[in-house]
């Protein structure tokens, strides 16, 4: 584990052999010594990683080569801003394509320390795992009114709080601490180590409260992003289904196994369920996509676009392997169908799996439209070289995760800013969830009908046209990796 975490520290050493090209006279080398930060010096690592590294450096004037005159006229442009988050949002690009932002996911954070423990899976976490909706009656509401929320429990994380105390997915909560969730105070669910929830009834989209309530507190904790894998047998055919809530490098090896257990079942259809799969590592995307296949080792899964500056240096032809970055052999299936269970929480690294895959295979999405991320990042430490090594001299925790690739298929697709609509559409109903892996279980089912040629038995009553106006978010938005795809060295 400890070399695997080593291989994700993203050390760019090459881009020492640059620095001189940046932004002549705006560079000093850092001492062996642990600096005393001030705002101008973290204003200034901010400016020279996205100088160096944004993907879309060449749509914000303020961060091209020539943009100073002087050393003076730099060292004023860093004065001019109050915070590193607001030098830092200045500087990412406002463009708009449709009604979305260009860049809505390079982040910058103060506790990089925290950001590697969310790459490793690691969170402090109660276990219950959750989504958040609109009250149908506050649906048509301003963001700047009050609006009431609730939220309804996904799924639950073995050997934790929530497991313990018989939490199960479908059950609605709608208060905390004896308060309403509203889009005001709904942040405590994040905030808050330890609160108590208030159970309700669903109905009709305007839970009420039923009188019960629940005690829940946070400890650090490890998910293992392999939820649930199972086989189906039906029609004659052996189905997987395997449920893979995050492409967490750590796990790729448990990742793999089950891979090797559905393979040693013998299994004919392979249903991936990735609705709850907000992205995460782009090794792992490649890993899991091999697994599903296999036939295609060493042709072009994807190609990276990166800046003018760094495209010659960084921009990489990813490809099909039949290797983990630990060097174990990918069990493969040879699949030439998968389908995959898909909503507007699938996105990036996802994402990333559908487009992959789609110029080999057939790829049927079953649910509703994904959330659309193509582009990837890196973490961007405060060194010479933008490094981990060396970070604490800084003397700060500051760390940024830009915008630095997009991603494009063997066919050329890419910028999918809205995302993919599914093949079978159907959303999942909050007062019918079902139990995951069940074949019974409205998603799965849809896509066990299509496999089996059997008549759907969901309507389009069970499709949301408003899904994207009431939903609100979910329990890991909170996190510093939330909907984002990274790219290690």
């Amino acid at each position: 584990m400890q070399n695997l975490k080593h291989i994700k520290r993203i050390q760019y050493f090459l881009l020492l052999l640059l620095v001189g090209n940046l932004c002549t006279g705006c560079f000093t080398d850092k001492d062996d010594e642990v600096q005393t930060p001030t705002a101008s010096s973290i204003h200034d690592f901010i400016w020279k990683g996205l100088n160096a590294f944004y993907l879309y450096k060449e749509e914000v004037s303020d961060l091209q080569n020539d943009r100073f005159s002087s050393n003076e006229d730099y060292a004023a442009f860093l004065n001019g801003f109050t915070s590193p988050e607001e030098i830092f949002n200045a500087l990412r690009t406002k463009r708009i394509v449709g009604e979305i932002p260009v860049d809505d996911f390079s982040f910058l954070v103060d506790d990089y320390v925290a950001l590697e423990q969310a790459f490793d899976g690691i969170t402090k976490n109660h276990g219950m795992e959750y989504g958040l909706r609109i009250y149908d009656e506050d649906r048509d509401k301003s963001d700047d009114e009050i609006r009431k929320v609730y939220g309804y429990v996904r799924y639950v994380l073995p050997n934790t709080d929530a497991s313990g105390k018989g939490i199960e997915r479908g059950y609605i909560f709608s208060t905390i601490n004896g308060a309403q969730i509203t889009n005001k105070n709904f942040r405590q669910l994040s905030d808050l180590d330890s609160y108590t929830l208030g159970w309700a009834s669903f109905n009709n989209g305007n839970p009420q409260s039923n009188g019960s309530t629940v005690s829940l507190s946070k400890v650090q904790y490890t998910e293992n992003p392999v939820f649930l894998t199972t086989t189906i047998d039906i029609s004659g055919r052996k189905v997987g289904y395997l449920m893979y809530n995050s492409f967490t490098a750590d796990f790729d090896e448990q990742l793999n196994t089950a891979f090797g257990d559905l393979k040693t079942a013998g299994i004919t259809d392979l249903v991936l369920d990735l609705r709850y799969n907000g992205g995460g590592s782009v090794r792992s995307a490649i890993d899991l996509s091999s697994m599903i296949t296999g036939q295609f080792k060493d042709q072009v899964f994807t190609t990276e676009q990166w800046n003018d500056d760094r495209q010659e240096q960084f921009g990489d032809t990813n490809r099909f392997g039949d290797q983990l970055r630990t060097e174990t052999a990918i069990n493969s299936l040879n699949l030439s169908e998968v389908y995959i269970l898909t909503s507007r929480s699938s996105a990036s690294a996802s994402e990333l799996v559908i487009n992959a895959l789609d110029p080999y295979i057939t790829v049927k999405k079953v649910g509703t439209t994904t959330r659309g991320k193509f582009q990837a990042s890196i973490t961007l430490y405060d060194t010479d070289g933008f490094g981990r090594n060396g970070a604490e001299l800084a003397g700060h925790t500051y760390a940024m995760q830009p915008l630095v690739l997009k991603s494009i298929n063997s066919n050329g697709v890419t910028d999918y800013f809205a995302g993919f609509d599914p093949d079978i559409e159907i959303a999942e109903q909050y007062d019918a969830l079902g139990v995951l892996g069940n074949e019974n279980e409205p998603l799965l089912k849809a896509a066990l009908d299509d496999i089996t040629g059997a008549i759907p038995k969901f309507s389009k009553s069970s499709i949301d046209p408003f899904d994207h106006l009431k939903n609100f978010g979910d329990s890991k938005m909170f996190s510093p990796i939330y909907e984002r795809m990274y790219k290690e060295n």
